[in-house]
């Protein structure tokens, strides 16, 4: 039985990172898909910068001291 290469290892890792890759994101595209179907909005409380719990909407509001 013949040596293996180590270019032979390498390319291997990276076909199996982009098939790994390629998994999560139809994964990730179907859960988005059933949560669409479900009719649940997606992402809404991911945004950074979006109202914490703590916080007023009101805009009439003074801003806390800190």
């Amino acid at each position: 039985m013949a040596a293996k290469r180590p270019q032979t290892f390498a390319k291997r890792a990276r076909e199996l990172a982009v098939k790994e890759k390629r998994e999560r994101k139809r994964a990730k595209k179907a859960e988005a898909a059933a949560e669409r179907a479900a009719g649940i909005e997606g992402n809404a409380g991911d945004v950074e910068g979006g109202i914490d719990a703590g916080e007023s909407i009101d805009p009439t509001a003074e801003p806390a001291d800190t």
